[in-house]
């Protein structure tokens, strides 16, 4: 069986080859948090045994690791041996893992555990753990649980059932990753399928429909409410809450799945419990069809859940100006999912979003978006979203944001040529009927008279000259005599911003900073921004405030985080590159992006976005980033 480490390593490299690119020792060990040399030897180790495999490991000089498979059926038995070899009660030796075992250890716990046993399990130091169980606290408080600590006993979980179960489904049986087996059984297999035939038979009868995801969170719930009721532990809801459920047409469709599943698994559930399965069945049902006359949706929806969304896009319009209020799509759509995600929120259940991460990587403005969407809803209901729920509203807003583009005006430009208005005519004439109605040209002007450009109403500028100044629009530089080259930067322009470092500066980046604490970082960056003038001391407030609602790491040793709502007259980064990795929240980060938008600015952002979503996106370039020691190095890895 391959250590944690070496599995690590394993899957970076396999994810590498996948995307043609490396990997570095230093990104390895930041990820296993352990020291370069240690990751480098766990490589040779890792390379003897791909070796006896039908592959290897390429050492290309001065960029990185890469996997070569020689032979694919032989690699590829042996990858599937190896994952399937891998046990979940292995003893774990990354921190990751060691936060997950203590985690099952002590959600399981029938009574209390001695923090000396954890250490013993885990083949570590006593302070190891007392280091680890921080980690395990601040997870828990998510879920309103505490870690109780009782001389000469140890410690437990202590918290509401409901809490409990929740914190279960989300850490304990509902984290499968691609290639992983879920990591615990709740029930045996044909146990589980029972349920699951059970369920899908009643939602079937009585024509509800849920999401797979949903469907599958019902059914780790109802096995682990199996689990717990043999336990001995159960639900308690207050009797006016168990009243408004009961008489829910969910509850009776619970009660029916409830009374098979009490007989195929003979196990009695109290109304309580019932009651329970029916707050996920509020939770979790679909209501697909958006075609509805507006008076029959009304009618669906309630009064009270179209003003809601009504406010929500009031306020997203005044702060973004995003242009998408009055999209009855979105307007339905979301109508639509805040129904049965009302009763997630009061309930404070946690719908597991797989698509997150990737939602939060691919799509910034609509994740943003549904962040301000979600601090509008609490403010108005008084209820909690959290992060996996403002996810799905982001997948909304980015459906919105794409039909938008759709209906928007093709780019504007001027032409800039110093050498007489023929050859401006001649250049004009070209783009026009090689771009048509892609390409809005407002007109030709000299060198002398930039100035007087109105650059607020342009995308860009065509030059036939260099210009060297800065300007607030990006410039494309062409010959007069437009060569395919030079229409090709153009049609770039059209598809999307150019790739430089117009966003940021040089006293804007600061690197190989000595930092250890995402607090740390955030703090050094709003000094030296309100040293700079750009930023007042409300500023780090705000940051702190959008991080506690949402942590902006992304993976890949990347954070971008940035205020709540816009706080600067002008856009622009700040960058920090650390010495060494930190944690920021649950993931590791060596390069901090600290984003900023012009208070009020019409300026559609979307391209800004994608040319920071490609670069953190780019594991190779991160790793090239945070070793760069000057800004002259920094800009030259960036622009390549």
């Amino acid at each position: 069986m391959l250590s944690a480490r070496i599995m690590v390593a394993l899957r970076e490299l396999m994810a590498a080859k996948a995307a043609s690119t490396v990997i570095t020792s230093e990104y390895l060990a930041a990820l296993n948090q352990v020291t370069s040399r240690t990751a480098r030897n766990d490589l040779k180790e890792l390379d003897c045994l791909l070796r006896k495999n039908g592959a290897a490991l390429q050492s290309i000089r001065g960029t990185g690791y890469a996997l070569q498979i020689t032979d694919d059926q032989q690699f590829h038995r042996w990858v599937q041996h190896v994952f399937q070899e891998q046990e979940p009660q292995a003893v774990p030796d990354a921190p990751e893992e060691r936060l997950q075992y203590l985690l099952q250890r002590l959600l399981l716990a029938d009574g209390y555990v001695k923090l000396e046993d954890l250490a013993d399990e885990l083949y570590i130091s006593r302070s190891t753990v007392q280091n680890d169980l921080r980690d395990v606290k601040r997870l828990l408080q998510a879920y309103s649980i505490v870690l109780e600590k009782r001389p000469n006993y140890g410690l437990r979980v202590k918290g509401e059932e409901v809490r409990l179960r929740f914190c279960m489904s989300e850490h304990l049986f509902n984290r499968k990753q691609p290639g992983e087996q879920a990591m615990l059984r709740i029930l045996p297999e044909q146990q589980m399928d029972s349920i699951r035939s059970s369920i899908m038979a009643h939602i079937r009868e009585y024509n509800i429909t849920l999401s797979d995801v949903g469907l599958n969170n019902l059914v780790i719930h109802i096995a682990i409410a199996c689990k717990r009721i043999h336990d001995g532990n159960h639900v308690t809801l207050y009797p006016q809450e168990l009243k408004q459920i009961t008489e829910q047409a969910e509850y009776a469709v619970a009660t029916l799945i409830i009374s098979e599943i009490e007989r195929l698994l003979a196990v009695e559930f109290p109304q309580t419990e019932i009651a329970y399965i029916a707050i996920h069945l509020l939770g979790t049902k679909l209501i697909s069809d958006t075609d509805l006359p507006e008076e029959e949706l009304h009618q669906l929806i309630g009064t009270g859940i179209f003003q809601l969304v009504e406010k929500v896009l009031a306020v997203i319009e005044e702060k973004l100006q995003l242009d998408i209020a009055h999209d009855r799509e979105l307007i339905v759509g979301l109508c639509l999912h805040l129904k049965p995600a009302m009763n997630r929120y009061r309930y404070g259940m946690n719908l597991r979003n797989p698509m997150l991460d990737a939602i939060k990587a691919n799509y910034p403005v609509a994740f943003e978006t549904a962040v301000l969407a979600g601090l509008v809803l609490e403010q108005e209901t008084g209820l909690h979203v959290e992060e996996n729920e403002i996810g799905y509203l982001a997948l909304h807003f980015g459906a919105a944001m794409e039909r938008s583009k759709l209906q928007h005006a093709p780019k504007r430009c001027m032409i800039v040529c110093a050498s007489g208005i023929g050859s401006a005519r001649l250049v004009y004439y070209k783009l026009q009927a090689t771009f048509g109605r892609n390409l809005d040209i407002i007109g030709t002007t000299e060198y002398y008279r930039l100035s007087q450009i109105p650059f607020d109403t342009l995308d860009f500028l065509i030059s036939t000259i260099p210009i060297s100044q800065p300007l607030p629009i990006p410039v494309i530089t062409v010959n007069t005599i437009l060569g395919s080259g030079d229409l090709a930067k153009v049609e770039q322009a059209l598809r999307e911003e150019q790739a430089d470092l117009q966003y940021t500066r040089e006293e804007l980046v600061f690197l190989q900073q000595k930092l250890e604490s995402r607090e740390e970082v955030l703090q050094f960056l709003a000094d030296k921004l309100q040293a700079l003038g750009l930023v007042d001391d409300q500023y780090l407030a705000s940051v702190l405030e959008r991080e506690r609602f949402s942590p902006t790491s992304f993976g890949n040793l990347v954070a971008i985080p940035h205020p709540m709502a816009p706080q600067t007259d002008e856009t622009f980064w700040a960058v920090c590159t650390l010495q060494k990795p930190i944690l920021w929240k649950d993931k590791q980060v060596q390069f901090v992006c600290l984003l900023n938008v012009e208070r009020n600015s019409k300026a559609d952002l979307q391209n800004m976005y994608k040319l920071l979503g490609r670069a953190v996106d780019d594991a190779a370039l991160v790793q090239q980033l945070v070793k760069c020691k000057t800004y002259k190095e920094f800009t030259r890895v960036f622009v390549k």
